[in-house]
């Protein structure tokens, strides 16, 4: 069995945890939307179509913000076509997923839908083949109170009160030669910068996030942040990161330590935008949106799912990335929640992609069930506990080799205390396949503090890191107690299973 300790210090913190970061996303993009939240005629639907099967369980999973409606899909979209009466609304082609749009579900549905979920909503707006007019159109439509052509509108269509959306996004993806109407920096951080100075005349009390890069792999990674922000810094609020991570080729161990790469991911944006700030003598703080964060199999995708979509034809809600998580899934993910939240002195927002069905912790089934992918567990549990301050750990765990990263700490972790409750609450990956972790957690300056709570994910009895939740056997993986987890002279002591996630609450 290896040995692990980690010291964590009430004095030593980093700051509150953003409650934005246990974001989530819904974009209109496989059947996130159409039998995902939304579907008319299921025996579990409200008079509004809303699955409340679905929605009990997006209740359960705890995000606070929701970002819609894209995605790739926001770059070809007027949204227009979402607002008025049902029957009047155009049916489109989507050329972003390759699908027939109806657009039966829209702005005011969505704002319903997220109102009834009590979730924040982050509205995305087209700056892929449209521009300043309709973006500010967009805000004067959703936030004015009424006397306007735009808030009248809103008005006529049966939203009286305005929507008060305040977190935007300028764009998505825009960097990226896929993406309908891709820019080149200059081209998008002048287009940025103009959206963002018509927006905040129509709403000053908005907060908008820029596009950052696709990607850390991205040609133009670094330089295209330091370009827009150059353009953009004083009007926008937040700057975009993406990233998605898979097992490649059987390389668990690489897999597992995929958390190295995000932190490197936010290290490097944030020296990027701070260098603009020091350059630029701007006095402002520049942080970052997280907005789109997961495991997704891209290369199935890619080779075969994107072909498969093109030779169907035109469809409506085809199924796209409905990728099944197993154990190992649910661990990395766990250790992706523990790097944003690590980074939550400057990572202010963060959104798992997405919500339902294309590549999420809940899955559904049209005119049938819905259930708790394995993901599902340590977002839940992180968006529940994590609570007050964010501690500052120093971790000290035997290495792994791994072929991408070479040697990575076996244990990976993240905390936080609430100096209102006195609770502490630890979150901690076990990295190795086949060993257990002696777990030694140091607690300075938190004194008479007891186990009150402990939990892992890990591999079920019978099964294997491959075990998955299927519709056939939807609780195959979840959280089970962490036995012998006790506090002993002032440090916990725990012992972790191999490939593991887990929580210890104190009190």
């Amino acid at each position: 069995m290896s040995q692990a300790r980690i010291t964590i210090d009430r004095d030593f913190t980093i700051a509150d945890v953003p409650r934005r970061l246990f974001g989530s996303f819904v974009e209109h993009m496989g059947r996130c939307v159409y039998t995902g939240i939304y579907e008319p005629g299921h025996p579990q639907a409200d008079e509004r179509g809303f699955r409340q099967d679905v929605l009990a369980l997006v209740k359960e999973m705890g995000p606070t913000v929701v970002r819609y409606p894209g995605g790739n899909f926001v770059s070809g979209y007027r949204w227009e076509d979402g607002v008025g009466p049902v029957e009047d609304r155009p049916v489109r082609i989507d050329g972003a997923w390759h699908t027939i749009e109806t657009n039966a579900f829209g702005l005011h549905e969505f704002m319903d839908w997220a109102k009834e979920a009590d979730v924040e909503v982050m509205e995305a707006i087209n700056l892929g083949t449209r521009g300043v007019e309709e973006a500010r159109s967009l805000v004067e439509y959703a936030n004015h109170p009424g006397g306007t052509y735009w808030s009248d509108l809103r008005r006529k269509n049966g939203a009286e009160q305005p929507f008060d959306i305040k977190l935007w996004c300028l764009g998505n993806e825009l960097d990226g030669p896929w993406q309908i109407g891709g820019k080149t920096a200059t081209e998008y951080g002048r287009l940025a910068q103009e959206s963002a100075k018509a927006m905040k005349l129509v709403d000053p009390t908005i907060e908008l996030v820029a596009v950052g890069s696709s990607g850390r792999s991205m040609p133009t990674f670094g330089t295209w942040e330091h370009t827009v922000l150059t353009h953009a810094y004083d009007e926008v609020d937040f700057i975009s990161m993406h990233a998605y991570y898979q097992e490649h080729d059987g390389d668990a161990e690489s897999f597992l330590a995929e958390s190295v790469d995000m932190d490197a991911f936010i290290d490097g944006v944030i020296a990027t935008i701070d260098a603009v700030k020091a350059a630029g003598k701007h006095t402002k703080q520049v942080d970052i949106s997280f907005d789109e964060w997961n495991v997704w199999d891209q290369v199935k995708f890619n080779d075969v799912e994107s072909v498969e979509i093109a030779k169907a034809g035109w469809k409506k809600h085809p199924r796209v990335i409905e990728d099944t998580y197993n154990v190992t899934d649910a661990v990395v993910v766990g250790t992706l929640l523990n790097s944003l939240l690590r980074h939550g002195d400057r990572v202010k927002i963060a959104n798992q992609a997405q919500l339902v069905n294309v590549i999420a912790p809940i899955r559904s089934e049209e005119n049938g069930g819905a259930w708790r992918q394995t993901s599902f567990w340590p977002f839940e549990r992180m968006a529940r506990l994590a609570k007050g301050r964010i501690l500052r750990l120093a971790v000290s765990a035997p290495q792994i080799e791994t072929k991408r990263y070479g040697g990575v700490d076996s244990v990976d972790a993240a905390a936080t205390w609430d100096e209102e409750t006195g609770r502490v609450v630890v979150f901690v990956a076990n990295r190795s396949l086949d060993e257990e972790s002696d777990l030694t957690v140091e607690l300075r300056g938190l004194t008479g503090l007891r186990v009150v709570n402990a939990e892992t994910l890990t591999i079920p009895e019978g099964g294997d890191r491959h075990t998955a939740n299927l519709e056939t056997t939807q609780d195959a993986v979840h959280m089970v107690p962490l036995t012998a987890a006790e506090v002993v002279d002032g440090a916990v002591r725990a012992t972790l299973p191999p490939l593991s996630w887990s929580v210890i609450e104190l009190a």
